[in-house]
């Protein structure tokens, strides 16, 4: 077993929301301790979950606290994984110093102010990829149910009423279905709508090339005007904010149908109700909503409850036993690599270093001390503010210790730089405290 600068099993693990198990998996091959809470979290709470201190439904699931310990805490933790629900603002992340890195388990990033935690060196990886397919599978299963009426239909049922009828019902086939975002998710809805045989429309603000024979729309009022059903696949972001407005709505074809399994900043829910009732919009699909229950225990209000027609579930596009186990995987592993690697590929904020392992061996094999074993370098992690100078004093410092740097990487974004050296075991201590004397050091961390 290599021996590490900070033992494996200190480090620990704070899971929230019913992240997939295949995670805890992961932390425990590499033996970091784990601890889960099965609910959203958000300020002062998330805060002491993560401090160690005891909240209701803390457990210990793996390493040293895990028998035994009841709802107390195990000391503050390395890594805070959330899903959707929960928020990680900037004040929360200044009271979190020991915080290394956040793992969100699933596609969006907005619950964690990114700017703050970019500044105070804490990376923050996403699986953007793992369950886009579930996502494209539910929006085109909404597209059919919506064109044959089937939830009114099965209310109808329920409550012993036997309408027998074809009025209102429509195959897919020949139908335009418009794309409002054609990425990952969009273009796999694209792929499927096409081999129901529907005939498909895209808007993006950024060029996309088409996949099959889906067609390009200029402007997205041109893409409302003829399309039968609308399904938004964007981000949110200040330009998406009500993007689908009461003038949008009214740009749309009559009884068009709508389906949002993106975010629910995107669409005026008041305005969508008007529209329902009125008839303009002729159903809709909803999976998400600007403002969602933190647990299961919470009460759901929105202004469409109720209205017929209207497919309304609770943020679940993307949650398939398959997508939730592959995001896991993808994201701790990201976890683990910048724990025990330093390297941010994959971080959504931090500047992005793809780093080897640190063995050390010399010409032909041989190894760095000529004894027949393998020496792991020591690695200096270094984020600082990107301002000029900072890589001259931290030259010079490097320079006036004599160090023998093995090797260098450097990336930057707008305000914060990340430099990695590997140097020989015997440098690496002074040369890290003489960085952090540094003032625009942020955070330093070494591993060997």
């Amino acid at each position: 077993m290599v021996q590490t600068s900070f033992p494996k099993d200190k480090i620990r693990v704070l899971l929230l929301e019913k992240i997939h198990p295949e995670a805890d998996a992961v932390f425990a091959q590499e033996r970091f301790s784990v601890a889960r809470v099965d609910r959203a979290l958000t300020g002062d709470e998330l805060v002491r979950a993560a401090s160690g201190e005891r909240v209701d439904g803390l457990r210990e699931v793996s390493g040293s606290h895990a028998v035994g310990s009841g709802a107390s805490g195990g000391g503050p933790v390395h890594i805070v994984g959330i899903r959707s629900a929960s928020q990680l603002r900037g004040a929360d992340l200044a009271r979190l110093p020991r915080l290394l890195a956040v793992g969100c388990f699933c596609i969006g990033t907005n619950q964690v102010d990114l700017r703050s935690a970019n500044l105070a060196g804490v990376p923050v990886f996403n699986s953007p990829f793992c369950n886009t397919r579930s996502v494209a599978e539910l929006t085109v299963a909404e597209v059919i149910a919506l064109q044959r009426g089937l939830l009114t239909k099965s209310s109808q049922m329920h409550r012993g009423q036997w309408d027998k009828s074809a009025s209102g019902s429509h195959e897919v086939r020949g139908r335009t279905l418009g794309i409002v975002g054609y990425g990952r998710i969009g273009s796999q809805v694209s792929i499927l709508a096409e081999a129901l045989g529907m005939r498909v429309v895209y808007f993006d603000v950024a060029p996309v090339l088409p996949l099959g024979n889906a067609r390009a729309c200029r402007t997205l009022e041109e893409l409302l005007s003829q399309s039968d059903v609308v399904s938004l696949h964007v981000p949110a972001t200040k330009a998406t904010q009500n993007l689908v407005s009461s003038r949008l709505i009214g740009l749309m074809k009559p009884g068009a149908l709508l389906i949002n399994n993106a975010r629910g900043s995107v669409v005026d829910l008041g305005a969508l109700a008007e529209a329902l009732k009125s008839g303009k919009v002729g159903g809709a699909a909803l999976d998400v909503f600007p403002d969602e229950p933190s647990s299961n225990d919470e009460v759901f209000r929105s202004p469409v409850c109720g209205l017929d027609n209207v497919i309304l579930t609770p943020h679940i596009a993307g949650s398939t036993v398959e997508a939730q186990q592959a995001i896991a995987a993808d994201v701790s592993g990201k976890l683990v690599r910048y724990i025990n690697n330093g390297s941010t590929t994959g971080a959504v904020n931090v500047p992005q270093v793809e780093l080897p392992e640190q063995w050390a061996e010399g010409p032909e094999g041989e190894t760095h001390d000529g004894a027949g074993t393998r020496i792991r370098r020591h690695r200096i992690l270094n984020f600082h503010k990107n301002v000029p100078g900072v890589l001259s004093k931290m030259n010079s410092v490097i320079s006036a210790m004599g160090a023998n740097i093995a090797a260098e990487y450097l990336q930057t974004n707008a305000e914060v730089g990340y430099v990695v050296l590997d140097v020989d075991p015997t440098d690496a201590e002074p040369i890290m405290a003489q960085l952090k004397q540094i003032p625009e050091t942020i955070r330093v961390r070494m591993l060997w």
